[in-house]
């Protein structure tokens, strides 16, 4: 069953993000990572939730965005990542 990565995300450096998704991209792929979707045209409907931004990557299964996630490759540019934007992310288990 997939394994989805969710984040929530505000880029707060345009620049720094652009570099980031050069970086992490081939990374996410190279796991078996896909995007289902990116996007900030948000509408909130319940509960106040107002994020800047969503992204949904899509793996094979649990385990493997787990090991994405959790990667030296990955987490060498986490930092990219955290200097770019601030944010949520979970993994969900379908």
């Amino acid at each position: 069953m997939p394994g989805y990565l969710i984040f929530e995300i505000e880029v707060t450096d345009e620049v720094a993000w652009a570099h980031y998704r050069e970086v992490a991209g081939p990374i996410m792929a190279a796991s078996g990572g896909r995007f289902v979707l990116s996007s900030d045209r948000i509408e909130s409907l319940e509960g106040g939730w107002r994020p800047a931004s969503i992204s949904v990557v899509e793996f094979p299964t649990a385990e493997d965005a787990r090991r994405f996630y959790h990667s030296a490759d990955y987490q060498n540019v986490v930092a990219l990542r955290q200097l770019a934007s601030c944010g949520k992310g979970i993994l969900v288990d379908a």
